[in-house]
């Protein structure tokens, strides 16, 4: 009984840090740039598939595809951010949400005429498979690998935003983006950054996720929900918050799944709403 509940609660904690991974960026889109961009999973199939096409076809291997995932999605979110969203930064959320979830189906569409609708597949080296046993209980490889990668992500975000200078100018653009222009600081260039910054790491999080959560033309409406309710029990705009949200709800939905199959997923959804109802601000809410 208690291998069974520390194997649970480990994969749970494995689970939830690979949606903060994918929900951090879009947690930082929302709580500081104010867009809600429903399409942040799409950048998260990009990373997937690009690092599937490299290993399937040039023979890259699995750890090289990460960075460069990374740099194609954050390539693309960029371009997106300059040639659209910059567009709509002052328009009503309805009008972000319409045209993210557009956007939402029409990279379904395309990546299902040009790969078909099925699951790609992933081949990770074998020192990545199996587990390890301590005191008897068994922990995967792959898992223990996911976790230790989002730590450094999240220790080195947290070092980007709180500690240099490009993240006292993403601070200062989103309290006031006039008194920043004032000072010198290109606003624009700052938001592009920052949203290219975060939808490479939703991709970084899409090549993680394969053998997690699966990949096919669906990926961004299949989990959409799930990481706006990171983001919205975390609290928008905060690192911290979305780590912690993730974690909990990700070791309930992994409980949830085990102890009682019958309801699936339904617990997670009972958990946000308690949790939104003690914190409707979110766990940890963005200083001012």
């Amino acid at each position: 009984m208690l291998g069974n509940l520390i194997g649970v609660v480990f994969d749970g904690v494995a689970f939830g840090a690979l949606l903060f991974l994918i929900s951090v960026g879009l947690s930082v889109t929302m709580g500081l740039m104010n867009f809600v961009n429903l399409a942040h999973g799409a950048f998260a199939m990009l990373g997937g598939y690009v690092s599937v096409e490299l290993m399937q076809r040039l023979g890259v291997p699995f750890l090289a595809t990460l960075p460069i995932a990374f740099l194609a999605a954050a390539l693309a979110g960029f371009i997106l951010e300059r040639s659209l969203y910059q567009r709509l930064y002052e328009a009503d959320p309805l009008d972000q949400v319409l045209f993210s979830i557009g956007l939402v189906f029409m990279v379904i569409a395309t990546f299902t005429f040009f790969w078909g609708p099925t699951i790609q597949p992933v081949n990770l080296p074998d020192w990545l498979r199996g587990q390890i046993r301590v005191f008897d209980i068994g922990f995967g490889v792959y898992r223990l690998f996911l976790i230790g990668v989002v730590i450094l992500v999240t220790i080195a975000l947290g070092l980007i935003i709180e500690r240099t200078r490009f993240g006292a100018q993403i601070r200062a653009s989103v309290d006031n983006q006039q008194a920043s222009k004032g000072l010198g600081i290109n606003v624009n260039r700052v938001f592009s950054l920052t949203f290219a910054l975060g939808s490479g790491l939703a991709g970084l999080g899409g090549v993680l996720g394969i053998d997690v959560l699966g990949l096919d033309p669906t990926f961004p409406l299949k989990w959409m929900v799930y990481f706006l309710i990171v983001v919205a029990v975390g609290g928008a705009g905060t690192i911290r918050g979305p780590l912690v949200a993730a974690i909990v709800l990700g070791i309930f939905d992994v409980a949830g799944k085990y102890y009682v199959p019958e309801i699936g997923a339904f617990v997670i959804y009972v958990l946000m709403v308690v949790l939104l109802l003690f914190f409707p601000n979110g766990l940890i809410t963005r200083r001012a």
